[in-house]
């Protein structure tokens, strides 16, 4: 954790640059700081997968409609307001990316955090935090 999940309409990757996005996201997770001035989310832990929907329907049948849904889900145990900072931070970066698409069409965006509190099962298979330690 935390991974960010990217579901989009493939009808704007022509003009919106879903791999520099991932990237930007990423980076942008990277940078959050807690209160006491830490990394928030741990270098290894964090992923960014954007994934183009095979089969869509956005709206109605009066235009090429296009969507985007991202949604990080991250461990609990941050502060309400290390929270905010990072939704903040993370839909300014998709605001920003997203600027030259919006301003040429009707595209619908939506981000959303969600916590994972009452995990019932959480196995790590790998080496990836190892690496970075």
């Amino acid at each position: 954790m935390p991974h960010l999940v990217i579901l989009y309409t493939p009808n704007i990757e022509a003009d919106a640059d879903m791999g520099g996005l991932a990237r930007k996201l990423a980076d942008t997770m990277l940078a959050q700081k807690d209160d006491e001035g830490r990394q928030v989310f741990p270098t290894g832990g964090t992923r960014v997968l954007a994934y183009p929907a095979a089969h869509y329907a956005v709206a109605d049948t009066s235009g090429d409609h296009a969507f985007a849904y991202l949604n990080l889900r991250m461990a609990s145990g941050r502060s309400e307001a290390v929270k905010q900072r990072i939704g903040e931070a993370l839909a300014a970066c998709a605001k920003a990316h997203f600027a030259p698409l919006l301003a040429r069409r009707p595209v619908g965006i939506t981000f959303q955090i969600d916590e994972a509190p009452g995990q019932v099962y959480d196995a790590k298979i790998g080496n990836l935090h190892a690496f970075f330690s």
